[in-house]
């Protein structure tokens, strides 16, 4: 498993989780057998000894099985007489072999009993208790529930991580920041979401640790998927980008935008030059004002109608399954589609740390092999829609989601407009930090270290946006976006550099684990639970 720019030997050995790109129903072949998964652990098929049955009935050595004998190991019973009846080629067994196919392997005609009518018929040859058809000496007794409770005792090793141990660590704990990682990174699309717009199961886990691995509150440790996606000196003040502007797109459009509108000019050029095919963006509910959903534009229309920004989050990687954008995909060949995503720095270190690992994703798999440019907004914390919309504006403040036009986070203040423009709440950030996802308090990106671009508000005056481009791909969106913008070199580096500053040390107080981006890239979980006190193996306490 390589990855870009990273030392394997640094890298955790993942758990098997077999590729496959062939239909659900066709077996998987494990690599370590070259033939399809057993049954069992200890692999037991018919045949034994080294003789694997082919379709044909044969082993591997020639030999056959027949309803009369057996050379694969397994005891057939004796054949019994044949039927008296001339016409009846059926063979008598003792439970061995079919009843109706004779020694040549003809299918004969079945003999049915006819009904007794208004009566029961007698099914017992003793007694209701006595079971029928017991060969001697076989005892058919059900194994004790004492054989149970012993493989129930049996502990689960270390190293095989399940969703409940996120649950338990992240979720539970109200740590989650709703990337929607974990749903992405499930090979058996096992994650899904609750109606609390919180991760959870919906079909067996496999146990397989993608989910833990991947998750920046739980196994991945995104500082060092920082180095790994940037170099050495990603993990120094503002990380180390190739150039920095002021920038707004001259367009009637940008006001409803948010500051210069930059975002929606990146991807609107983007979509006219045949760069991407979509962009997965959010746009505002129809069922809830001002909470966020994922979409995807595919076209300019549909960018200037979402731009602006709303401030909770989407689990926007939970949402790369084509077959949801189907609709809007029409023709398109899933392997050449092309993507850009616009999300928070977390779910940028989410998508680049996927995107590192050849494995099968299953429903996101397209989606993610799919992402090509990726634009990060700058976010020192993100808001549970419930409390900051329900109980912090319309029940403290008597401000109703409806009379919201516009919402802005600038210079440490919650600024809030109504839709004739004017400001009806500004109020230190602060003051809503109960309504923030507390695991926003873990993260020291404030400027999105792993994406192409990173666009924000900090660093500019109004109506400009601060752009930051971090990588060759990123240089090229804004080279092509360029004419439709007017822009000069960023106007306040320090406001940038001091409050990732800020954002650094607000997380290095929250973090219970070291700060290490030297350290392997995913956390075990027996680590995780030594720092933060977690339960190890949740599900033999009661979870």
């Amino acid at each position: 498993m390589g990855t870009n720019g990273s030392d394997d030997t640094e890298e955790r050995v993942f758990p098997t989780v077999p590729e496959s790109n062939t239909d659900d129903d066709e077996a998987v072949m494990f690599p370590e057998t070259g033939g399809a998964a057993p049954r069992s652990r200890e692999g037991t098929e018919h045949a034994r000894d080294g003789a694997i049955a082919t379709d044909g009935g044969e082993s591997a050595e020639g030999e056959s099985c027949s309803p009369d004998t057996c050379t694969c190991g397994e005891k057939t019973a004796e054949p019994a007489a044949s039927a008296d009846s001339a016409d009846d080629k059926r063979v008598a067994t003792d439970g061995a072999g079919a009843a109706n196919v004779d020694e040549m392997g003809e299918l004969g005609e079945l003999e049915f009993t006819e009904p007794a009518e208004n009566v029961s018929q007698d099914v017992y040859d003793d007694a209701p208790d006595t079971r029928v058809g017991i060969p001697d000496g076989v005892d058919l007794e059900t194994p004790e529930y004492s054989i149970r409770s012993q493989m129930n005792d049996i502990e689960t090793p270390d190293e095989k991580t399940w969703f409940m141990e996120l649950d338990e660590a992240v979720i539970d704990e109200g740590r989650c920041i709703q990337c929607g990682t974990c749903v992405a990174a499930c090979p058996s699309d096992s994650i899904g979401v609750g109606d609390d717009d919180l991760p959870e199961l919906v079909k067996m886990c496999t146990g397989c640790s993608l989910c833990w691995d991947f998750c920046p509150r739980g196994g991945m440790r995104y500082e060092r998927q920082w180095k790994i996606t940037g170099g050495e000196d990603n993990v120094k003040g503002a990380g180390d980008p190739i150039t920095e502007f002021s920038a707004k797109v001259e367009d009637d459009w940008t006001d409803g935008a948010q500051d210069g509108g930059v975002v929606t000019g990146v991807l609107s050029t983007l979509l006219e030059e045949g760069e991407i095919d979509g962009a997965l963006v959010a746009t505002e509910s129809e069922e809830e004002e001002w909470k966020a959903e994922s979409f995807l534009a595919t076209t300019t229309e549909e960018l200037i109608e979402n731009a602006g920004t709303v401030y909770n989050q989407t689990l926007a990687l939970g949402n790369l399954d084509l077959k949801q954008w189907e609709h809007k995909l029409p023709d398109k060949d899933w392997d050449d589609l092309s993507l850009a995503i616009v999300g928070t720095p977390c779910e940028i270190e989410g998508i680049r740390a996927l995107q590192d690992f050849e494995w099968d994703y299953q429903a996101q798999n397209e989606g993610i092999r799919a992402v090509d440019y990726t634009i990060a907004l700058m976010c020192t914390k993100n808001f549970n829609y419930h409390s900051l919309m329900g109980e912090q504006l319309e029940e403290k403040r008597g401000i109703s989601p409806s009379e919201i036009g516009k919402m802005d986070v600038l210079n440490g203040k919650m600024m809030v407009y109504d839709h004739d423009g004017e400001m009806i709440v500004e109020e230190d950030i602060e003051n809503f930090h109960d309504a923030a996802l507390k695991g926003c308090d873990e993260c020291a990106d404030f400027t999105g270290f792993c994406s192409d671009i990173t666009v924000g508000s900090v660093g500019s005056s109004d109506e400009y946006s601060s752009v930051i481009i971090r990588t060759d791909q990123g240089m090229k969106a804004w080279e092509m976006t360029e004419p439709k913008l007017d822009y000069h070199d960023l106007e306040d580096r320090s406001a940038v550099g001091k409050l990732q500053g800020w954002d650094k040390k607000k997380a290095f107080e929250s973090l219970e684990r070291p700060f290490d981006p030297d350290a392997p890239r995913f956390i075990d979980y027996t680590d995780h639970a030594e720092n933060y006190g977690t339960a190890l193996n949740p599900h033999d306490q009661g979870h």
